[in-house]
């Protein structure tokens, strides 16, 4: 199946200037955006207490606050979970350190009470310590580093060492880019999106891969082309999956953020994100990066062409 009817010939390659200015410009407003602003961090990586509980009838968020902050917890996070009656409340670390974990959610099941007809129904409650939370940080961090060298690896095992420095060159530039979005909207940053940035390398290492595939494919059929026009060829003989994995994921996932609920916002914007960024990166980073590392046929031929010589003199 084709997302596209008719063979394309884009100039993919001859806009890699423009493309890499853009690249260049999002990059460092995304670094800017984490160091003057940074990740708006979640119960995961900051420690406090969870609270899920559901209510006789749907309440107004902006009551609980205001109860919550009656109680001494005004920088608590209040959010409906799947029903307007279901609510989940994030405490964070509580400058009284003597407070006892059952002493916290005692408090906050009082304020939520508070003006309710009817009781409300614990459903769930967690306790997350700082230490907890900040050994999370550094374990999220190692992960995307040894995805990144595994990637590496892989791809410099199935191709060449171009092509495992164009593959983590795009991965890193998806991941600043989502990372940068995500600082931008202060969305919080949890576990969940720690995953959706690994499904994001993933996805884009993927679409990656078979642009490359057909890169290597290319070059001894299109033998008289130059390594510019090969990749060119390529990225448009490839267009059309791309298009067409990426259009249908981001149509999962949009449904997913409209209709998921809160709880799941944060991860489906990061795959969002990232699967946009990721399909760009693909198209122009990944093969750019080919290209200016100077790519050719001799890289991804040369035994070929050593074994032809041996058969030709005995």
């Amino acid at each position: 199946m084709k997302f596209l009817n008719k063979k394309t010939n884009i100039d993919f390659v001859g806009k890699r200037k423009i493309a890499f200015g853009l690249s260049i410009s999002l990059i460092v407003i995304s670094i800017v955006m984490l160091a003057t602003r940074g990740l708006n961090y979640g119960l995961d990586f900051t420690g406090g207490t969870l609270i899920e509980v559901s209510y006789p009838s749907a309440p107004l968020v902006s009551d609980v606050r205001a109860h919550l902050s009656d109680a001494g917890m005004p920088d608590s996070i209040v959010q409906t979970f799947g029903t307007p009656t279901d609510i989940v409340v994030r405490i964070p670390p509580r400058e009284n350190k003597d407070e006892s974990d059952a002493e916290i959610s005692t408090a906050v099941l009082a304020a939520l009470q508070l003006g309710v007809e009817g009781e409300i129904v614990t459903r769930r409650v967690e306790f997350v310590g700082p230490q907890v939370g900040d050994e999370l940080q550094e374990q999220g961090i190692l992960a995307v580093v040894y995805v990144l060298i595994g990637v590496f690896l892989y791809v410099m095992l199935r191709f060449q060492w171009r092509f495992s420095v164009g593959a983590v060159v795009a991965l890193v530039h998806d991941i600043i880019i989502t990372m940068g979005l995500l600082s931008a909207t202060q969305i919080e940053f949890d576990l969940t999106v720690v995953a959706a940035l690994l499904a994001v390398i993933g996805y884009s290492l993927n679409d990656t891969i078979v642009v490359f595939d057909r890169i290597r494919e290319n070059f001894p059929r299109l033998r008289k082309s130059t390594s510019l026009e090969v990749v060119n060829a390529s990225i448009n003989q490839t267009l059309s999956r791309t298009l067409m994995t990426s259009s249908t994921t981001l149509i999962v996932l949009v449904a997913l953020f409209i209709f998921g609920g809160e709880i799941i916002h944060a991860f489906a914007f990061t795959l969002i994100a990232g699967i946009v960024v990721g399909t760009y990166s693909s198209i122009y980073v990944a093969s750019t990066a080919l290209l200016e590392l100077g790519v050719s046929k001799y890289d991804l031929m040369a035994v070929e062409k050593e074994g032809v010589t041996l058969n030709q003199n005995p």
